[in-house]
């Protein structure tokens, strides 16, 4: 029997090169998690993340009034969840929380990606 298949109660070959777990057809298995080892080589990719506490419209006159002290009204209600995005891509709804006495937001949702 050839190490590319497996029977039942074998162990799962893995990939020559990246030591990851392979399902019996050879193909690495979507179904194993992988450790944070594993995204070693994107730990330094920059991303841009933005929390969107709500939206507003508005004339750019009305923009212009603007001055210090003012309020804008928002779309969002206090205590609704937040809209977080990574690169431009809804991730995940969180919370506004105050950490010493800095703002900080705490995912509660994560919003599966649509294919």
């Amino acid at each position: 029997m050839s190490d590319e298949t497996a029977m039942p109660g074998a162990e799962i070959p893995l990939d020559q090169h990246t030591a990851a777990p392979r399902h019996p057809s050879g193909d690495e298995d979507p179904n194993l998690t992988h450790s944070a080892a594993d995204l070693e080589a994107v730990f330094d990719v920059p991303v841009k993340i933005a929390a969107i506490l709500g939206r507003a419209r508005m004339q750019v006159s009305d923009l212009l009034k603007l001055g210090t002290g003012s309020v804008v009204e928002l779309d969002r209600k206090v205590g609704e969840a937040i809209d977080i995005y990574v690169n431009d891509r809804l991730v995940a709804r969180g919370e506004v929380v105050l950490v010493e006495d800095k703002l900080g937001v705490t995912m509660t949702e994560i919003i599966k990606a649509e294919r």
